[in-house]
């Protein structure tokens, strides 16, 4: 989903110094805030907030048994139970489980703050007593202790369970940046540093290895400490047992082989007699009672001892972002192939669904519905309590977004009973763990004049997009349902919370605003119009009336489709919030209606698959802001002075008009409303009427004036987008302000513009007729790369749902091999089995959803496919895709780049080798090869609006120049984002992107360096290892390492960032020119010149593509070039290059610029050395062995002249530090 805020995609260097990151965002940010449009009074009460927040922490000492007594820093906010969780997660008493915190003999509460407890303070003991046992801690012991066993094993990560996730930072840093910093400062070595990458990654490399994208961490060798823990056969215990305080049977195997049944009671854990088959409860003698189990087991092997030690000792070690849980699954799409080990926890898991153990309650399921609208009503008056509030909505999304997404798959899986069996499989809806899911087909032709199958699949990311934008507007009193919209194996599946009481209703009754048929039957209520007329200011929403059955008008404030509920717990719901935004009318050809010219000029109106187009909401503010700007400027040039300066204010404000006494004023701004289609005479207000041009919903004819405007409205929205806001895009592209460098980042660049999809096909066409083509080329490839495989996945959607599971692996291979491989009779291995049991399967086909014929997928071939693509390219997209089969050559695409597309979009994970796309003999992919397929999932991403409120005024404080409050600032966003998200976050992301920019700018080099690690691993882990945002982290990181004297660190960060962009774009993009600056800046550091001069020669050639010959970038690169043939003594070659760049500058800049002043000084200066060597190679001609030879100067540069230059590329601007203090 488009995870990233605008923030996050301030791709170039500079930018991130000088761009003006999303102020549409802010201001509607701040409009949102309760009104708080005038936000100064307001910012200034929240900065005294945040005083009383931080108090200041202080430290208690702990006494664990068996361990000296240490100290702990605390915070007066802390819950007693975050004491528990950092012991459960400290080397020395991370055994323990079961245990309360004593002070002065009180057991403290776990749920209480700190500061409301009595007599704690500064210095205070607390003591750690182990309590008694229950079934329920027992379980959580054992789960503890196997999460330990567990906790440098990347199998959960590449198994997506549990938020685990990939990072791999660690195996380039050699462990941890700090420490080794402080080390290797000591001496120079540039002697030891072996500088020459492996061979792929040199320029002009046309090797694409896939291996090295998950390099080998030498720490994921397992340490086995147990060869077997799991539960016992003999669980659970009998009643006598019971009686005996037995509370569960463990059964395990040591290292040495020795195999063991342990109970575990209410008084820890013991051996007992029982064997595989014959149970024998007694304790054993010795029992070796203890009340850990690490306890007991580390005395009964001493490998266990041993190793468990050193595994904690190395988990502590590693940072700990590295094992941190994200906030929502991210799954990576390689894999190596790892053993399956036994697991109890996971066996257990798996049968259990987890049900019983719900995240901990026990023996209850969720009422998801309950907890998301509890966390909505929390109060929000100040501060720490909307901090509070925003925390509890974010933590229960992220855990209803998890359940959510096993729900689905498990239903897909057959897994789950329909509510309504007796139904074809398409029809079926399930309800498990309190959630409502339905599949996306049409149900009963519910979707049959909107397209069908087509509009039901469009509908709930539809509706997705209005639950996303009136949670954000957050009025209180209206209540959106939970959903998640969920694709997985070829279905769409939409995960919703339940409404107390609707399933014992039926709709019709229920409903008491809006429509059910979509419009033919229409009510409204005034309670619902009440609290929608809230939110239609911004959304954009125009209150109008629809004509019922009856022919009565009803007032509406939403769409027909939107429906509002009242559950049984009095609430007020709305659901089916698909028509949120206005039609797309360039995508809804309607009879009699022309559109603009502009839209008319492209080919629009265009037939889409289904009637559900909307616009995007960043369109809809885009639209009104540009519509106010425009009107801003017509209508100042007729307005006399006095109303001048207050029209400006009221674009912003909508300050009503009554101010204005006099006619001629009023006059002005009538008019001036008029010319906007705003819908008050008196102040600039835009909205939108979602109902035109809904079949069935009819207007009553004394509004027809009116509904002539919003139709006008419409279609010129429809022509801002073709007109306005793709050329803005392309100009952003050209200009290098927006930089996409994969089919994901070129997405989130479209949507910001509000510019959906299915324009894709217009974007490239508008591309391809620009002049500057040839420096947009990075931009086409990306689209055509874009366009390929989101046609493919269309069609793999389809293909899956005829597929049966034990076929699956074969069939993806399959689909794979046709679209990637070269080997032309690509034929599909059917698994030998199921050819047998053909004739059985019949009756029960019909469980699985979909049905249909399952071997059908055996027969696609690679031309067919292809065929297939062009010709969705041509229905979906309107874009002729050139020469069917050899499209990737003709495009220049790389096929591991489609791989990583492809697989990114549909949720498969291949198993990570050298795959040879060329070969013509064998196909590409075998059935091995395809080890899993994820859910792709899409949910809301609640906000964090206080911390982004700092974070933005952060940023602009910085840009007018303010370093110091704007770095203060934004240390208090990450604050208060950690407060609301936890540690991981994109966003957290973002924000220690800029601290440690700024970290760098005030000089502070180590602390830039710990920054910069963070949002690394950070980006590894939440956005993925190799996304965009993680190659600019890692270009970053080797800049603060290299000031930092890690020069070799430097080098291998580097060389990271290169092989990901190469996989992921290809070396033809315009920021590979800056890592190649990057790369031999370092290396002519490291005296490495002819390697050196590779890379930086490479960036000059890209740079002149991208930028033009004439630019200023290119005009450094050739500096930057000319500089290392200096250091070789080839003065003419130096020459040569220097004179391209001060051409540049003199015509660019003109002569009396610093710059081409500098560049004139360096001329002279070769010009200088140049005639020095010739002199002394004459004098050597001359007088052979005996001349006196003047001593020539070879410099090897500094490390701050390399540095500078370092900075110069990556757009860091030092201010004289008298200016930030």
């Amino acid at each position: 989903d488009d995870i990233a805020p605008a923030l996050v995609q301030q791709h170039s260097a500079g930018e991130l110094m000088n761009g003006d990151a999303s102020h549409d965002q802010a201001e509607e940010a701040d409009s949102k805030q309760d009104g708080n449009a005038d936000a100064d009074p307001a910012e200034d009460a929240n900065e005294q907030e945040v005083i009383v927040i931080q108090d200041t922490g202080f430290t208690v000492k702990i006494q664990a048994p068996g361990t000296e007594p240490f100290d702990l820093q605390v915070s007066p906010q802390e819950m007693v139970q975050e004491i528990h969780q950092v012991l459960m997660d400290r080397e020395d008493t991370c055994h323990r489980t079961c245990f309360s915190l004593q002070l002065d003999g009180n057991v403290l509460d776990n749920f209480a703050e700190l500061k409301s407890i009595e007599g704690l303070q500064e210095g205070s003991l607390l003591k750690v007593v182990e309590e008694p046992y229950t079934v329920r801690e027992a379980r959580i012991h054992v789960r503890h202790i196997r999460d330990l066993l567990k906790s440098l094993d990347p199998s959960d990560a590449y198994n997506g369970v549990d938020c685990n996730s990939l990072s791999f930072l660690s195996v380039f840093t050699d462990g941890d940046l700090g420490d080794t910093g402080k080390r290797k400062k000591k001496g120079n070595e540039l002697e030891q540093i072996d500088c020459t990458p492996p061979e792929h990654i040199l320029p002009g490399s046309k090797e694409r290895p896939l291996v090295p994208l998950q390099p080998q961490n030498k720490d994921w060798k397992p340490m086995q400490c147990l060869k077997v823990l799991t539960m016992s056969g003999w669980n659970p215990p009998p009643g006598n047992r019971k009686m005996h305080g037995d509370l569960m049977y463990l059964y395990i195997v040591t290292v040495e082989d020795r195999h063991v049944s342990i109970t575990a009671s209410t008084r820890g854990f013991y051996l007992n007699q029982s064997t595989t088959y014959v149970f024998n409860p007694k304790p054993a003698n010795p029992s070796f009672l203890s009340h850990s189990l690490v306890e007991l087991l580390s005395q009964i092997s001493a490998a266990f001892k041993k190793n468990f030690t050193a595994l904690q000792k190395k988990r502590v070690q590693r940072h700990p972002f590295e094992r941190i849980a994200t906030p929502f699954q991210v799954y990576s799409w390689t894999a190596p192939q790892i053993d399956h080990a036994m697991d109890c926890v996971r066996a257990e898991d798996a049968y259990t669904s987890r049900l019983g153990y719900e995240e901990h309650i026990p023996g209850q399921t969720r009422d998801w519905n309950e907890e998301l609208q509890t966390t909505r009503e929390l109060s929000r008056k100040n501060l720490p309590e909307r901090l509070l509030r925003e925390r509890a909505i974010f933590k229960v999304h992220s855990d209803f977004a998890a359940a959510a997404m096993r729900g689905a798959m498990a239903v897909i899986d057959g897994n789950v009973m329909a509510i309504n069996p007796g139904e074809e499989t398409r029809m079926q809806m399930f309800i498990w763990n309190n959630i409502f899911f339905s599949l996306g087909f049409d149900v009963r032709d519910h979707y049959r004049e909107l397209g069908g199958d087509a509009a039901a699949h469009a509908a709930p990311t539809n509706d997705l997009n209005g639950v996303r934008a009136y949670s954000a507007v957050d009025v209180e009193g209206l209540y959106t349902l939970g959903t998640v919209v969920v694709d997985y194996r070829g279905y769409r599946v939409t995960a919703q919370s339940i409404i107390p009481g609707i399933l014992e209703r039926e709709q019709e009754q229920s409903v008491i605003y809006g429509s059910i048929d979509f419009g033919k039957t229409v009510v409204s209520h005034p309670k619902y119009l009440e609290l929608l007329e809230k939110t239609s200011r911004p959304l954009k929403v125009q209150r109008h009336a629809v004509l019922n059955e009856k022919d009565t008008a009803v007032e509406l404030c939403s769409s027909v489709e939107c429906k509002g509920i009242i559950g049984n717990d009095g609430r007020h719901y709305i659901l089916d919030l698909l028509r949120t935004f206005p039609p797309d009318l360039n995508y809804l050809p309607v009879e009699g209606e022309e559109l603009a010219p502009e839209s008319q000029k492209l080919g629009f109106p265009r037939q889409h698959r289904h009637r559900l187009a909307c616009l995007r909401q960043e369109l809809i503010e885009a639209f009104v802001e540009h519509r106010l700007s425009c009107v801003t400027s017509l209508h100042l040039l007729k307005c006399h002075a006095t109303v001048r300066p207050l029209l400006v204010n009221w674009m912003h404000f909508n300050i009503l008009c009554n101010i204005f006494t006099d006619p001629k004023s009023r006059e002005v701004v009538l008019n001036a409303c008029k010319a906007v289609g705003s819908i008050s005479n008196t102040s600039f207000d835009i909205r939108f009427n979602p109902d035109i041009f809904s079949p069935g919903v009819r207007f009553s004819d004394d509004s027809t004036e009116d509904i002539q405007k919003q139709k006008q409205l419409l279609k010129d929205a429809a022509a801002f987008l073709v007109s306005c806001q793709v050329p803005s895009f392309v100009k952003d592209c050209l200009d290098h302000s927006s930089l996409p460098m994969d089919g994901a980042t070129m997405t989130e660049g479209l949507h910001q513009r509000g510019i959906n999809m299915r324009y894709l096909g217009t974007v490239l066409e508008f591309v391809d007729n620009m002049p500057a083509k040839a420096q947009l080329e990075h931009i086409y490839r990306i689209g055509i790369g874009e366009l390929i495989t989101r046609c493919a996945k269309h069609i793999f959607k389809t293909y899956l749902q005829g597929v049966e599971l034990s076929a699956l692996s074969a069939a993806v291979s399959h689909f794979l091999n046709c679209l990637l491989s070269s080997f032309l009779d690509a034929v599909a291995h059917l698994p030998a089995d199921e050819l047998v049991s053909r004739r059985k399967n019949r009756k029960r086909r019909n469980r699985v959803p979909g049905g249909g014929d399952n071997t059908a997928w055996a027969s696609l071939t690679p031309s067919e496919l292809w065929k297939n693509i062009t010709s969705e390219a041509q229905s979906y997209y309107h874009f002729n895709l050139q020469c069917v089969d050899q499209a990737v050559e003709k495009y220049g695409l790389q096929k591991i780049t489609l791989l990583r597309e492809i697989s990114i979009k549909t949720g498969i994970q291949i198993l990570i080798k050298e795959y040879n796309f060329d070969s013509r003999h064998k196909p590409a992919f075998t059935e091995e090869d395809i080890l899993n397929i994820f859910p792709v999932v899409k949910h809301v991403n609640p906000k964090a609006s206080d911390a982004f409120h700092f974070f933005q005024s952060g940023q602009a404080k910085v840009q007018q120049g303010f370093l110091k409050e704007g770095c203060e600032l934004i240390s208090e966003a990450l604050n208060l984002f950690n407060n609301v998200y936890g540690a991981m976050h994109v966003e957290i992301c973002a924000c220690l992107r800029l601290l440690a920019r700024l970290n760098y700018i005030m000089g502070d080099h180590p602390e830039a360096l710990s920054n910069q690690q963070k949002a690394v691993l950070m980006s590894e882990r939440v956005l993925g290892i190799e996304h965009p945002n993680t190659i600019q982290e890692y270009m970053h990181l080797a800049l603060y390492c290299f000031a930092n004297g890690q020069l070799s660190t430097a080098l291998k960060l580097l060389y990271r960032a290169r092989y990901l962009m190469l996989v992921v774009c290809g070396e033809d993009h315009p920021e590979m020119a800056l890592l190649d600056s990057n790369i031999g800046l370092v290396l002519h550091g490291v005296m490495e010149y002819d390697l050196s001069l590779r890379f930086l020669e490479n960036a000059l050639a890209i740079n002149s593509k991208y930028h033009g010959p004439r630019s200023l970038k290119v005009a450094l690169s050739h500096h930057l070039v000319a500089r290392v043939y200096e250091s070789k003594a080839e003065f003419r070659s130096a020459l040569q290059h220097e004179k391209e760049g001060y051409t540049i500058y003199k015509n660019q800049v003109g002569e009396a610029h610093e710059k081409t002043k500098e560049s004139s000084e360096y001329l002279k200066y070769l010009t200088q050395q140049a005639v020095a060597l010739q002199r002394t190679m004459n004098e050597i001609y001359k007088n052979g062995s005996n001349a006196s030879i003047m001593p020539l100067k070879f410099t090897a540069p500094s490390m701050a002249s390399v540095l500078e230059q370092l900075n110069i590329i990556n757009g860091i601007i030092f201010i004289p530090l008298s200016l930030i203090y």
